[in-house]
């Protein structure tokens, strides 16, 4: 992949401590000097700057550039998230992996549109790049997160950058006069941020792999599709998502007008710039209610967020001109390595704790299905045990199983006709995660988002009496089996498993 964009310099400043595990480390972006702190030998920068602030005109407004600061900007603690609720699901912490909410800390809370790196070297050159979008539902979740600390990645040899983006209201509502796909264009503008200066933290611009998981795969699964993302990455990791939770013009602007009206304002941009982030939440939480949200199937019957949640990229602008998966293959991204993937029982995590998969009924089944799919006879006719396992496979299979199956076959074949542009070159990886975890008495299996601890090598943060990986020690092995495979790719374009559509079975 050819850069051609100008980049920072860099800057190494010690302590009195220099020889000692901790210390200052000063490196040059475009915008200004940031002091980051390494410890054990791995450097990290927190809350450092990709955009301005998106207050005032700049809500619902396309990230602007960073705004030039003097001296040193202090990078040692996090910084502010994106306005969002607190998410739990009783009798699993999630924190660790979604965090404890809105957190308006420093100096300015606005100033919230940055990335946190991770470097084992901020002197050096030529390391693979790692970009990681979180998930959350298009509405929580952040970079800070325990489960994400970039701490081992850095150390297996690559430079990590996590990036915040705007979230719910602020990210995922086009209103009239307004950007629409604020947050994708986040995702996009902290992407040119790291074409421009990763170089000053040891990575190459030349090898930016991109990986997210649920909403941040399903983010990525979108910006394969983009024409505005072609030279900003060369691979992806595509974790439990997919290229098809986006929303068509009309149920999009039904969407806008419902949340306008939960804010008693007009459905555009300039009348909801008068409301307050906490009232943009409070707005959110309540919107958390299908029932609240309205009908947002599409023309053929589907709501393409199946009940979940209301908040979903849009297609017919410039981000996404077309719907992403068609974009895919037709080529699109067919000079991008892509790894797609999800767990074996993704939905686990939202009916086992719950007890859903318990107490859930014939016809409460067949109205969930039927409220977000026309044929729901069709997707319902099996062998199931009891009316809450139908409900968890159709789910399963509607929400991650599908998409992840039809992108992987999209990529591969948008590879082989290439768009008349490119060189057809991008390999497709599938795989399918299926460690089991013990924790719900062992019924909450290989639950949606319980890679992430391996991926990251953190298994101590999601372990515990009520962790997502269960109370007993999980498999180290399998951790640094994944974590290996993630910097693999991200290095030579290969996990380690033969190529092609079909899921290569990990952690079974």
């Amino acid at each position: 992949m050819t850069n051609t964009a100008p980049r920072a310099g860099i800057r190494r400043g010690r302590t009195e401590t220099e020889l000692s595990d901790v210390s200052d480390v000063v490196v040059e972006t475009v915008a200004g000097r940031v002091r980051g702190r390494s410890v054990h030998g791995v450097a990290r920068f927190l809350g450092v700057p990709f955009a301005a602030p998106p207050v005032g005109p700049l809500r619902f407004a396309a990230p602007a550039p960073a705004v030039a600061w003097a001296g040193v900007r202090d990078a040692t603690a996090p910084g502010p998230n994106a306005p969002q609720p607190t998410r739990a699901i009783p009798g699993i912490d999630l924190q660790p992996i979604i965090g404890r909410g809105w957190r308006r800390s420093g100096a300015d809370p606005d100033d919230y549109l940055t990335v946190d790196v991770w470097t084992p070297d901020p002197g050096g050159a030529g390391l693979p790049v790692l970009v990681f979008v979180h998930g959350g539902a298009f509405i929580a979740g952040e970079p800070g997160s325990p489960t994400y600390d970039g701490t081992a990645l850095a150390r297996a040899g690559v430079v990590l950058v996590s990036v915040t983006y705007r979230l719910g209201v602020e990210g995922f509502v086009a209103f009239g006069g307004g950007a629409s796909n604020v947050g994708l264009r986040d995702q996009l503008a902290a992407l040119t941020w790291v074409q421009h200066n990763v170089a000053a933290f040891g990575g190459d611009p030349g090898r930016v792999t991109v990986f997210g998981e649920s909403a941040g795969a399903m983010s990525i699964g979108c910006l394969l599709g983009s024409p505005l993302s072609r030279g900003l990455f060369g691979r992806a990791i595509v974790q439990s998502g997919g290229a098809e939770m986006v929303r068509s013009a009309g149920p999009s602007a039904r969407f806008a007008a419902a949340v306008a009206a939960q804010l008693g304002v007009a459905p555009d941009a300039e009348a909801v710039r008068g409301i307050g982030y906490d009232q943009t939440v409070a707005a959110q939480e309540v919107l958390g209610d299908p029932v609240r949200r309205g009908d947002l199937r599409e023309p053929d019957g589907v709501d393409p967020g199946f009940g979940l949640g209301g908040f979903l990229p849009v297609i017919g602008d410039d981000v996404l001109p077309e719907h992403p998966l068609r974009a895919v293959a037709a080529g699109s991204a067919a000079d991008v390595d892509v790894v797609v993937g999800s767990n074996s029982e993704e939905m686990n995590l939202y009916y086992v704790p719950t007890g859903v998969v318990d107490v859930v009924n014939d016809a409460q089944v067949r109205a969930m299905i039927g409220a977000v799919h026309p044929r729901p006879d069709e997707l319902l006719a099996g062998a199931d045990a009891t009316p809450g396992q139908a409900l968890t496979r159709v789910m399963n299979e509607l929400v991650f199983h599908g998409p992840s199956r039809r992108l992987a076959q999209a990529h591969a074949d948008g590879s082989s006709v290439g768009t008349g542009t490119g060189t057809g070159t991008g390999r497709t990886y599938a795989y399918d995660f299926g460690w089991r975890s013990p924790a719900c008495g062992g019924r909450l299996g290989a639950c949606h988002g319980l890679e992430l601890p391996f991926v990251f090598d953190t298994l101590a943060t999601a372990t515990g009496p009520i962790g997502l990986l269960g109370p007993d020690d999980p498999p180290q092995a399998l951790a640094d089996r994944m974590r290996d495979a993630w910097v693999s790719f991200a290095r030579d374009g290969d996990p380690g498993w033969p190529s092609g559509p079909d899921p290569h079975r990990i952690g079974a």
